[in-house]
């Protein structure tokens, strides 16, 4: 029999030819369904102006034109001017940058804070953990307005640290509670124990076994705590406890709400307060998606 060389007729067998499996990625759009894209689009557009808040000005943001009082917005004074004279369109920017400095630096306190109390109090014995969610559920069960007021009196003039201390070390109890729940699950687990039999000192153990497992369940109420201070902030400056009005910041600009009232200057208030309710919606947005994320994740406990 006259062999066959044509390739359609080849006798093949078992491995002749591997399968290529062909990995279809999801188009982008079925990737981007259900993120707060929008809400990370205008934070990140807030952000670089605050950040370019000296290319963008066209005026001095402190200073006074007298000439020129509570001008509605126009070509010269995008945002118009307030009571005193100062040009909105430039306090904005700088403004944002002394309000989002205010909401992350509180969150650092915050952290800094909390995520060691909830440790400690999760990885002590009975005793030693519940008398310690016994002061931070005390501590909590007062009104943080009234708490953050109170401090506010004693210390007296306030700038920026001083605030976000205040705002920072009046707002842990909750991310303490949270942290402390989830180092009860993993106290149990091989890794942790075999850590405290050898001696591990409790930083490390924190650092290097604790942290990584339950920072994604800590993340909405981190990111949470950003717009929370930033809220906090501007009632403070609102009720005239805060910054004081020649710290420009979102919530020293809505300080002269009631003047504004009186005086028929919408503009003094509508557009701070925009940006600072837009900016606030912007992060509770990303924060209620990670906790979505994290939710769906499945357990390793």
């Amino acid at each position: 029999m006259a062999e066959i060389n044509d390739p359609r007729f080849r006798v093949v067998g078992p491995g002749w030819k591997k399968h290529q499996p062909v990995i279809q990625r999801p188009a982008l759009r079925k990737r981007l369904k259900g993120k707060p894209i929008p809400a990370l689009i205008l934070l990140l557009l807030i952000v670089a102006g605050c950040v370019l808040a000296g290319r963008l000005a066209n005026h001095d943001p402190a200073g006074f034109y007298l000439q020129h009082l509570n001008q509605a917005p126009n070509s010269e004074f995008y945002f118009g001017t307030d009571s005193l004279g100062r040009d909105i369109y430039s306090m904005i920017w700088y403004g944002g940058r002394v309000s989002l400095s205010i909401g992350l630096m509180s969150m650092v306190i915050i952290c800094i804070i909390g995520i060691p109390y909830g440790c400690i109090s999760g990885l002590a014995n009975t005793k030693v953990d519940a008398a310690m969610m016994r002061i931070a559920e005390v501590a909590s069960s007062i009104p943080n307005l009234l708490t953050v007021l109170l401090l506010v009196s004693v210390i007296g003039k306030q700038n920026t640290f001083t605030l976000s201390f205040i705002i920072g070390i009046t707002g842990w109890f909750p991310l303490a509670r949270i942290v402390r729940s989830e180092v009860r699950q993993i106290r149990s687990s091989e890794y942790v124990l075999a850590a405290r039999c050898m001696g591990v000192s409790f930083p490390r153990i924190m650092t290097r076994h604790l942290i990584p497992n339950f920072v994604s369940s800590i993340l909405f109420v981190v990111i949470s705590s950003i717009s929370s201070s930033m809220s906090m902030e501007s009632t403070l400056s609102f009720l005239g406890l805060g910054l004081p009005v020649d710290v420009i910041s979102w919530g020293s600009m809505l300080s002269l709400a009631n003047r504004a009232l009186l005086l028929d200057t919408w503009w003094v208030i509508i557009i701070p307060g925009v940006f600072l309710l837009v900016t606030l919606n912007c992060i509770t947005s990303l924060g209620n998606f990670y906790r979505k994320e994290t939710n769906k994740k499945h357990s390793n406990l």
